[in-house]
């Protein structure tokens, strides 16, 4: 069988085949032994002991946390959909924009593999190990379309239980979420507060606020904050107590 192509999606059938064949991915194409740091993999191992090695969300999410590239072979549909993730560069090596992936699609996205990357960003030294460059693209907007619309509907471990949040976006980083999901990412800007609370502002829902919130920290602009008073149920935050306030007055 010849080696698979960068350009190319493959059938779920074929991969496995190559996969069992090269014990490792196939699309890694790696001439030395290269692993993944032992920090990711001991993420990794924590998502495989909870049965969730497979999701993709926290698979994307343990990558970025990190800050580390890897090479994850994602399912879609019958094919494989090789994902290499730049962190660092905020890019990431895809034969097709999976970014432009129709949303309903999503649904049934799962990690196949998660491997070393086999690929190095543009302008690294290593030059014969940069992909084609139309291959790279920019990473945040397949992040908030995963988050959004991917299988995961609650919150990524990390940032669940108890809590407050305020999303750190910066006043020209504006969110990718259309309808009510980008003025509810503009009001976490100016203001703190719960999931419950998020979900009951308007044209929101917890499944909403949750998917909200999962995409605002794989882009590290989320803050979650375990000692606000709303996280304690002891109320709404500051700003919308003073809200409510002058509605009153």
């Amino acid at each position: 069988m010849h080696d698979f192509e960068d350009s190319t999606l493959w059938r779920v059938s074929a991969y496995e085949r190559m996969r069992l064949e090269r014990s490792s991915s196939a699309f890694a194409q790696l001439g030395e032994n290269t692993v993944l740091p032992t920090t990711l993999v001991a993420d990794l191992r924590q998502l495989e002991a909870r049965r969730e090695l497979g999701d993709v969300l926290e698979v994307l999410a343990a990558c970025m946390r990190h800050r580390q590239a890897a090479l994850l072979c994602l399912r879609y549909d019958d094919l494989v959909w090789p994902v290499t993730l730049f962190p660092n560069e905020q890019i990431y090596h895809s034969p097709r924009d999976l970014s432009l992936a129709p949303p309903e699609s999503l649904g049934s996205l799962r990690v196949l593999s998660c491997d070393a990357p086999g690929l190095r960003p543009p302008g690294h030294w290593m030059h014969e190990r940069v992909g084609r460059l139309e291959h790279y693209r920019p990473l945040k907007p397949l992040l908030w379309h995963i988050a959004l619309h991917g299988p995961r509907v609650q919150l990524l471990s990390e940032i669940a239980g108890p809590a407050a949040y305020r999303a750190t976006l910066g006043r020209d980083d504006r969110p990718l979420a259309s309808g009510a999901l980008g003025p509810a990412a503009e009001r976490l800007r100016r203001e703190s507060a719960p999931l419950r609370e998020i979900a009951d502002w308007p044209g929101m829902s917890e499944d909403r606020a949750r998917r909200l919130l999962n995409a605002l920290y794989l882009n590290s602009a989320l803050m979650v904050m375990r000692s606000h008073p709303a996280a304690r149920g002891e109320g709404p935050g500051l700003f919308e107590r003073l809200r409510r306030w002058g509605r009153r007055h």
